[in-house]
């Protein structure tokens, strides 16, 4: 056996909902660790005093207990791990894992014993069920009755609110109430915030971003007290998961931030970060409500009782001796300014994104903070509004994105290099060729080539290029006036359409006529050829049918019998369940199938040679022929009626499509011309078909 044991998916029940995560057992320690919050817990080995193996709602649990009184439960073994972990803990550990049995016989009468933190409740000497007094927020008595009520959770989607036990009347002679007695036992342990005592310090109207305004803040050796105008918080030091300590871009302000879980509630407003801002020249003398002996005794040399300097050390200091957390600053990297951040948005609100050791943290509104383990993959896209900004996409492995936007393009090199430096995932990574641009590169890996980085040089030289010029470049295109060669070529690709009606038809000859008006100043452009369309292929109607594959034969027998099975299966369900049963069907029965596919198959070839031998397929190609002699006869058609028109028209001004569809309110006179207009080129068309020879005329006849 080895030196340790591990099991994934192994869940531990918080405050009635269940978070996924790893345990681990070593020689030294018992270690947790939380997916969903990266918590640790770590459980020294000879600290463990209780070990039992349970049979539980999610399989089979361990319930350990420690010799300071806590409890630790997770659930989700299976029932082949008994032996491997037993095995290991007599190897291993000065503690037996022993197998306990739960009642389940559903009396609502027992006894109720105070084990510790745990309230369990006994039913002939075999516990029912057990409350974790630590979920407990309040506890109230009546006559012979004790409530017990439990702090929400919002993962949670069903929550017990409370649990209602009568206590009998006592018949003993030493006067003792036993109702008041099981409350106070609960109360004991709760976890029901009370500010006995004095603070050990106090600071006073320090700027909180979230949740918003000045509080004074009263430390506790239990909890934090932030005391405002309008609302207070009690925060226990357990709720607190990190402490992060971040610089302002501006080198002037620094960021306190305290993560916590479960979060303060404000309403329906949730406070999952604690965010302080203070200013770098604020100082501060602090003195600790505590004598010299106590303050060396609990803090061992972190704390004086007498401290001088910066406000957020002070505060800092503080809050890490207390609560046994260390503070995250940022890391090694550095922006294209030289700050340790990025300025960008996240839900049209400005903020700065932190780019950490082991994850990023957005400040500040609203804060977000995410761990490099729990992220899937992250993209670099090109900026919605403009080209001199990027979006920076983080996709978690729970299937959320998180997309900080606006960051400036000079940040892209500086990003992309940390991201890549941390092994994440990047969507959009090219190869790189040669990278060691004006950005500086040296440190990335050469071999790999950033194709979003190189489109981003190439748009901006492009922009300084026009920047330079007068505009006229950039205007040109909606000038048709002007843009001679364009307007012709555009004219010139529309020249094989079918005719339009009316006024449209009238624009696209006047800019015919436009083009060789202006030809003589510039040099006309080479016209490329333009590449035939390919022809669609004509599907012949009377040739053999193309035999099924193997598993559409076998498809085809089994559908019946696959909605017998399931009734009221979907086509696209039915599929599905094909798929699956196909995968699993025996070697033997696909090669019967095999073999029906291809007798099919022959059948189908030999079908097919009879059908070509008999002159099946070649009626379709004359048809093509003629379709295209009929379009050249349409071409030269039209050609004649432009250059007639041409003719006519030459001083008129050139009108786009837009504008004459626009003008529907044109005067009588113009409706006329144009009525005149069509009647000659209709006079055009009749003399234009009877001067065409006959065999043109049958062609175009026949299509």
């Amino acid at each position: 056996m080895g030196d340790t044991l591990e099991f994934n998916d192994i869940f531990q029940e918080v405050k009635g909902c269940w978070n996924d995560g790893r345990l681990r057992f070593s020689k030294q320690t018992v270690v947790y660790k939380s997916n969903k919050t990266g918590k640790v817990d770590s459980i020294p080995v000879p600290d463990l005093s209780l070990a039992q193996w349970r049979r539980v709602c999610l399989g089979h649990g361990i319930k350990l207990a420690t010799s300071n009184g806590h409890v630790y439960k997770y659930d989700g073994f299976k029932e082949s791990d008994f032996e491997k972990i037993s095995a290991f803990f007599k190897a291993n550990y000065k503690v037996e894992l022993t197998e306990k049995d739960m009642c389940v016989k559903g009396w609502n009468w027992g006894t109720a014993k105070f084990s510790g933190p745990l309230l369990s409740f006994d039913i002939n000497d075999s516990p029912a069920f057990e409350i974790p007094l630590a979920s407990v927020s309040q506890c109230t008595t009546g006559k012979n009755e004790v409530t017990v009520e439990f702090h929400q959770n919002d993962d949670a989607e069903v929550s017990l609110m409370e649990v209602r036990f009568y206590v009998p009347p006592t018949t003993g002679d030493d006067g003792t109430d036993p109702v008041e007695v099981f409350s106070q036992n609960v109360l004991s342990r709760a976890d029901v915030i009370q500010a006995t005592g004095d603070a050990v310090c106090i600071f006073k109207e320090l700027q909180c971003l979230t949740p918003r305004g000045r509080y004074d803040i009263r430390i506790y050796p239990t909890f934090l007290h932030l005391h405002g105008k309008t609302f207070d918080y009690k925060i226990p030091y357990t709720t607190v998961l990190r402490l992060f300590l971040l610089p302002h871009k501006d080198q002037r302000q620094m960021f306190f931030v305290i993560s916590l879980d479960p979060p303060i509630k404000q309403g329906q407003t949730r406070y999952h970060f604690l965010i302080l801002l203070f200013s770098k020249d604020e100082d501060i003398s602090l003195t600790l409500n505590m004598s010299e002996e106590e303050v060396e005794r609990r803090f061992e040399g972190k704390l004086n009782k007498n401290m001088s300097g910066s406000l957020y050390e002070m505060v800092s200091r503080v809050m890490k001796s207390l609560v046994n957390r260390k503070i995250t600053v940022p890391g090694n990297f550095q922006g294209h300014s030289g700050a340790q951040c990025i300025t960008c948005s996240y839900k049209a609100s400005s903020g700065l994104l932190y780019p950490l050791e082991r994850g990023f943290i957005y400040v500040h509104k609203p804060p977000v903070h995410l761990r490099f383990e729990e992220i899937s993959c992250v993209n670099f896209a090109r900026g919605t509004t403009t080209t001199r900004s990027f979006d920076f996409e983080i996709e978690t492995k729970q299937g959320n994105q998180y997309t900080f936007s606006s960051i400036e393009r000079e940040e892209y090199g500086k990003l992309f290099d940390f991201v890549n430096a941390k092994k994440l995932s990047i969507k959009n990574r090219g190869l790189r060729e040669d990278m060691k641009g004006k950005e500086g590169y040296s440190d990335s890996d050469e071999d790999e080539h950033d194709a979003y980085l190189e489109r981003m040089k190439e748009e901006g030289k492009i922009r300084e290029e026009g920047d330079e010029s007068d505009g006229d470049e950039s205007d040109e295109s909606f000038n048709p006036g002007e843009e001679e060669d364009d307007v012709a070529e555009e004219y010139d690709s529309n020249a094989s359409a079918s005719e339009s009606e009316g006024e449209e038809g009238d624009s696209e000859e006047e800019g015919k006529k436009k083009k060789v008006e202006k030809k003589p100043k510039k040099a006309p452009k080479e016209k490329k050829e333009r590449k035939p369309r390919k022809e669609k292929k004509v599907k012949d109607a009377g040739a053999p049918k193309r035999p099924m594959s193997a598993y559409m034969l076998w498809l085809n027998s089994s559908r019946e019998r696959i909605k017998a099975e399931n009734p009221g299966i979907s086509v696209t369900e039915i599929s599905k369940k094909a798929g699956e049963m196909w995968k699993q069907l025996d070697k033997s029965r696909k090669e019967e199938w095999d073999k029906k596919a291809e007798e099919a198959k022959k059948q189908y070839e030999k079908a097919m040679r009879e059908y070509k031998e008999s002159g099946g397929g070649a009626s379709s190609a004359p048809v093509k022929e003629k379709k295209k002699k009929g379009g050249k006869a349409d071409a030269k058609k039209r050609k004649s009626g432009g250059e007639k028109e041409h003719e006519r028209g030459g001083n008129e001004s050139f009108k786009s499509k837009e504008f004459i569809s626009s003008e529907e309110s044109s005067s009588d006179s113009d409706r006329g011309k144009s009525k005149k207009r069509k009647s000659d080129d209709e006079d055009e068309d009749e003399e234009e078909v009877a001067s065409t020879p006959p065999s043109s005329e049958e062609e175009s006849g026949s299509d």
